[in-house]
């Protein structure tokens, strides 16, 4: 029976070994996307807690959950009891309310003048770095008819946001006469813990006696300090919260011993859409940066910049795995295509899948290439790119 015989709908193979979909005329299968293991990422938050002893967490799942998918992995990872999920602005902390999880939302930076009414009505967590703030907070919170909990940032070496420690000893009296505000948390972050192991104990001492100070006021409920990089590699003294980021999804920014039980999250995938053969002194891709030297078999996929496989990794040497077989890629990335040499690989064909992210080829190393950081790979995943959701597959 032909396609069209059929109506408007056809079976198409989605590219997961053994399953079939139902689709209409209308759509097609991706030719690139994400698989997302949401079961890692809570394994992962397991290792965070056992080597945080037993402290609350603030999983942090702004960026789309570093690329993941911040809806579906704060509904999974909900279900391990967070204290608070960490994202960047009152967008995120709205798509993340209306995933329906249970643990509230968390400002991580600096709220912004015209953020602070919304956050304030809402009640989400947020942190304060200045009088101003904490007087603009207090009147909105006031209007509300409600104490708002904040956390009070300090300044301990990141220099982007918080109060001088120099400045707590006017500030704190201050903020305490503020009736509607209530200092929940006191919280600092690590600029070095990966690079400086020096400046980060001076660090960590210098928010061990901001913090004594403070509770000569108040006793905040909260005081973290340590995202993936401190929690692996240092102790912080009175701390109860801790913010686990990169480590949640399968990498370690520190040498650790935890590391080698954090499990991958993620593979970037990519279709082939058309296998040809070049002979010797042919240009690939744009500027012929590259020049066959023999008669090569090629690959097109459909995978490109636009999609957050960066144009850095043009000439890097960087591969993709086509059918077990590492395949490098040639020539410059383009917006939407790259092209792989497969001339060694047997019976390649339109439709193949080929892992760009993954087993054979990880993050840190695609990341490495292009000259920059598993941060920035994972966050560049593009949105057009679909996440799928399911445990990985053997």
């Amino acid at each position: 029976m032909s396609r069209a015989s059929r109506g408007d709908e056809f079976y198409l193979r989605t590219g997961r070994k053994g399953a079939r979909v139902k689709r209409d005329m209308q759509q097609s299968l991706p030719r690139a996307w994400v698989e997302v293991d949401s079961e890692a990422i809570a394994h992962n938050l397991g290792v965070a807690q056992r080597v945080a002893s037993g402290m609350k967490m603030m999983p942090v799942v702004k960026a789309n959950a570093y690329g993941h998918g911040m809806e579906a992995v704060a509904r999974r990872l909900d279900r391990e009891k967070p204290a608070f999920f960490g994202v960047a602005n009152a967008e995120e902390a709205r798509r993340l309310e209306a995933s329906g999880v249970s643990a509230p939302p968390f400002l991580l930076g600096p709220v912004p003048p015209q953020e602070r009414e919304e956050v304030a009505q809402r009640g989400w967590g947020c942190t304060i770095s200045s009088w101003e703030e904490a007087l603009h907070f207090a009147s909105l919170a006031t209007q509300a008819g409600r104490v708002m909990p904040v956390h009070l940032a300090l300044d301990t070496g990141m220099g982007r946001e918080g109060i001088q420690p120099q400045e707590l000893g006017e500030l704190l009296p201050r903020l305490m006469e503020l009736s509607s505000l209530r200092l929940e948390g006191v919280m600092s972050h690590c600029p070095a813990a990966d690079e400086d192991e020096n400046f980060t104990r001076e660090q960590i001492d210098l928010f061990t006696r901001c913090v004594q100070e403070i509770r000569q006021y108040a006793e905040p409920r909260f005081v973290h300090m340590s995202a993936s990089a401190g929690l692996l590699g240092y102790k912080v003294p009175g701390a109860n919260l801790v913010r686990p980021g990169l480590m949640l999804y399968g990498v370690a920014p520190v040498p650790s011993t935890a590391a080698t039980e954090l499990q991958p999250t993620l593979r970037l995938l990519a279709r082939v859409s058309l296998v040809r053969d070049l002979p010797a002194g042919h240009g690939v891709s744009y500027g012929r940066t590259f020049i066959t030297p023999r008669p090569t078999r090629v690959a097109t996929l459909g995978i490109g910049y636009a999609d957050g496989w960066q144009r850095h990794l043009s000439g890097s040497g960087i591969a993709v795995s086509l059918r077990g077989t590492l395949c490098p890629m040639l020539g410059r990335v383009t917006m939407d295509q790259i092209m792989v040499d497969v001339s060694g690989v047997r019976d390649v064909v339109a439709g193949d899948e080929a892992e760009l992210i993954g087993r054979r080829v990880t993050v840190e190393e695609v990341a490495r290439r292009a000259g920059t950081i598993p941060w920035d790979i994972f966050t560049g995943l593009g949105q057009r790119l679909p996440r799928v959701y399911e445990p990985f597959r053997t």
